[in-house]
This record gives C-alpha cells, structure tokens and sequence, in this order.
C-alpha cells in the first residue's frame, strides 16, 4: 500500500464534497482526507497500485490545485 501527501488548494468541506467523487470513485484508492486545519491543506491518499501522478491528475480534473510534498 501506498500513502501519499500533497499541498493543495482545497480549502472548505465543500472542497471536500466537490473532489469526493473524483477520489471515492477511484478503487485503487483505499483512504483519503484533507487537513483543512493544515496551512498547506494537506492530502493524505492511501492507495494500492496508483502512483502520485495519477492522485495528481484526478484532483486536477475536479479543479484543484495539487503538488507532491
């Protein structure tokens, strides 16, 4: 399993429910937050075989800001 973390622009729970789809609709991926308390907004993705371009692209399809930290 892998578990990924990235600075992002989501930034409210209606953020959240606006990228929900985009990440629940994933099956690669197992577990996923948003730290909206956290200055960067941090996502923490847990996921079996997806690597952090593919958690890169998704978020940017919902249009949101993402970089790997």
């Amino acid at each position: 399993m892998g578990k990924f973390k990235f600075k992002t622009n989501i930034n409210c729970n209606s953020c959240k429910t606006a990228i929900r789809p985009f990440l629940d609709n994933e099956p690669r991926i197992s577990k996923w937050d948003v730290n909206l308390d956290s200055q960067q907004k941090i996502l923490t993705v847990e996921s079996e075989d997806i690597g952090s371009k593919e958690v890169i692209e998704l978020v940017t399809s919902a249009g949101y800001r993402i970089e790997e930290l």
